[in-house]
C-alpha cells in the first residue's frame, strides 16, 4: 500500500471506480511526465452534488462538491497509473463552479479540492489553480475540476 493509499484509508476515503467518459474524450492523456486529467464532476457513486452556487447551494456544500471532484481526479490518476508510486505532484487544478452571475466566492468553493489534495498528498498536493464561474455544468453538477499532474 502506498503512502497515498494509507492516507486515504486514514481519512476514511475509498476511491471510486473512475467514471467512464460520457462524450467523445478520454479521461487521461499522458505527454511525457505530465498527466492531463479531464474534468471530473461532483458525483461519487450514488451521491451527487447538484445545484447552482448563489441560488440553491451554499459555499460549504460547494466545497464538498469540489472535494468529490478531487476524489474522482485521484481515482482517474490511480486507474491510469495502476497505483500512486509514479505520482510526483499536482501541478494545477482548474475548478468550474456552477454559479449565478452575481456569485463571487468561486475560490472558497474550489478550496474543497485544493485542501483535499494537500491533506492527502502533503506538499506534493500544493498546486497552481484557477477557479471560475460557469452558467451550467453536466448533469446539473455544482462543480467540475480538471487536473494536471507530474509523474515519474
Amino acid at each position: 500500500m502506498s503512502e497515498i493509499d494509507a492516507r486515504l484509508a486514514e481519512l476514511g476515503i475509498t476511491l471510486p471506480t473512475p467514471p467512464l467518459p460520457v462524450a467523445n474524450y478520454v479521461p487521461v492523456v499522458q505527454s511525457g511526465t505530465t498527466l492531463y486529467v479531464s474534468g471530473q464532476v461532483s458525483r461519487l457513486g450514488e451521491v451527487s452534488y447538484l445545484g447552482k452556487l448563489g441560488h440553491d447551494t451554499d459555499i460549504a456544500t460547494g466545497a464538498k462538491a469540489a472535494q468529490a471532484s478531487a476524489i474522482n481526479l485521484l481515482a482517474q490518476v490511480k486507474a491510469y497509473l495502476g497505483g500512486f508510486d509514479r505520482l510526483v505532484r499536482v501541478v494545477k487544478l482548474t475548478g468550474f463552479v456552477n454559479a449565478t452571475p452575481d456569485f463571487t466566492d468561486h475560490p472558497k468553493v474550489i478550496n474543497g479540492a485544493s485542501d483535499f489534495m494537500v491533506e492527502v498528498l502533503g506538499d506534493a498536493g500544493r498546486h497552481a489553480r484557477s477557479a471560475v464561474g460557469v452558467s451550467g455544468l453536466p448533469m446539473g453538477c455544482a462543480v467540475e475540476v480538471e487536473g494536471i499532474f507530474e509523474i515519474k
